[in-house]
């Protein structure tokens, strides 16, 4: 059996680990022209869902690898307002499981680690146009080059935009969710350092500000500095061995993002980009405090980023053939629950696990992808649902409205600020987070 993974994101990169680990025959098919393109550098939780579908279908070694370049694990949650005040402390507990844990990764970090490895399996430059299926069940993908490539299996991890899901399901929908939201990325200097507290330099961090704008804050420092040397000398061989560092362009940095409704951006917010995007972060952060503000105006511009927030449309199942789909060019989410790469981490893992079986004998082909599809289509659609119910990430949110707006703000401070000071609402709000994020069913 072979397969054609189009698309080297996060999902397509673990499905392809966890099939060459297997011995089942595997190419993906990846648009960027290189591995060292489309790195971009802003934070993703990985949760004990995702850390342990990276720990069954990456080998031994390089999920080690994985776990030493993530960053330095946040110590707390924090809840602050526009005027960099504290709503909110949460101690968080400290990593006890190489595997059931919470991790923060760079995206681009984590890209290299995926690639690692892989040579032989990634043909880079490769856009996809369409496919066709033949009359024996083999798919054949065309790309925009010319080339085609013919295998027994086609999944589609092509993100958001999928233009296998286009020609596959073409009654999938994607809505905007009436969220813009802009990330920033900011060196972590001594001067940048100085801007922030102990708890937020060492945390998660939610801002949670008037007139309908919300941020979060997170600092992500790791075991190398800008030129790539250790910072502690116990971490130079596992530096040096590890050949993705070359590609990487992380080095310690503040995420910095915001969101709100599109009407509180500029119409063109989706189409500016550097200083001109920065320069609209600072006019609706206006009433911010100027250590927060600071942060953006030392930020990067090249890596300033706007985003129209999209979410999948849930569909019923469909007649399974050899074209499957995962992560996001199934079931987008909004950023809301912070679990839309570890749901296609867990696709990966769980569709790994049906084509080694039908590779081996053990089930027909068709059984394999259909009881995939039979799992992954309510747990992913399910997380959809959740994620877009959830702070503030659809624009008619009562937090963004002019007048339920302020009590919508007043109650949720209120929450917060109840949760961090009384003992039993803390452990009650860890104990739901932390169940949730670490799930493997639903």
């Amino acid at each position: 059996m072979h397969v054609l993974v189009i698309g080297g994101g996060t999902g397509g990169m673990c499905l392809a680990h966890g099939l060459k680990k297997a011995g089942v025959s595997v190419a993906v098919y990846e648009r960027y022209g290189s591995r060292s393109d489309g790195l971009y550098g802003y934070r993703v939780g990985i949760d004990p869902t995702g850390s342990r579908a990276l720990h069954e279908c990456l080998p031994p070694g390089l999920f080690t690898t994985f776990v030493d370049t993530c960053a330095r694990d946040p110590r707390y949650f924090n809840v602050l307002t526009q005027s960099n005040r504290t709503t909110a402390t949460i101690e968080l507990p400290e990593a006890a499981d190489a595997v059931d844990s919470e991790r923060s990764v760079s995206r681009s970090t984590l890209r290299q680690v995926l690639f690692t490895g892989m040579d032989d399996v990634v043909h880079h430059g490769k856009e996809f146009t369409r496919y066709e299926q033949h009359p024996d069940g083999r798919v054949t993908a065309h790309f925009a080059d010319g080339t085609t490539a013919t295998g027994d299996v086609l999944v589609a991890a092509d993100g958001t935009r999928s233009a296998v899901r286009r020609q596959y399901l073409p009654h999938a929908e994607i809505r905007d969710t009436g969220i813009t939201a802009v990330a920033t990325r900011t060196p972590l200097t001594p001067e940048t350092r100085a801007l922030l507290s102990d708890e937020v330099l060492n945390g998660l961090s939610l801002i949670f500000g008037t007139k309908g704008l919300v941020g979060m804050l997170h600092v992500m420092e790791f075991k190398w500095d800008a030129e790539g040397r250790p910072k502690n000398p116990a971490d130079k061989a596992l530096l040096d061995s590890w050949s993705g560092l070359r590609f990487d362009n992380t080095h310690d940095y503040i995420n910095l993002s915001v969101w709100s409704s599109h009407a509180h951006f500029p119409e063109d917010t989706a189409r500016q980009r550097g200083k001109q995007l920065v320069d609209t972060v600072l006019r609706v952060t206006r009433n911010w405090h100027p250590d927060l503000r600071r942060i953006f105006e030392l930020s990067d511009p090249a890596a300033a980023f706007p985003l129209r927030i999209a979410t999948s449309v849930p569909v019923d199942p469909w007649p399974t053939t050899t074209v499957t789909l995962l992560g996001d060019a199934i079931h987008t989410m909004t950023p809301g629950q912070g679990v839309g790469a570890n749901t296609a981490l867990r696709d990966a893992s769980l569709l790994c696990r049906e084509l080694t079986a039908a590779a081996r004998g053990d089930k027909p082909l068709l059984t394999a992808i259909g009881d995939y599809e039979a799992e992954m289509i309510p747990y992913g659609f399910t997380r959809v649902a959740e994620s877009l119910d959830n702070n503030g990430t659809s624009g008619d949110d009562p937090l963004y409205r002019p007048v339920t707006g302020r009590l919508a703000l007043f109650a949720t401070r209120s929450f917060f600020s109840a949760t961090g000071k009384v003992p039993a609402l803390r452990r009650r709000f860890l104990a739901d987070m932390y169940a949730y994020r670490g799930a493997d069913t639903d």
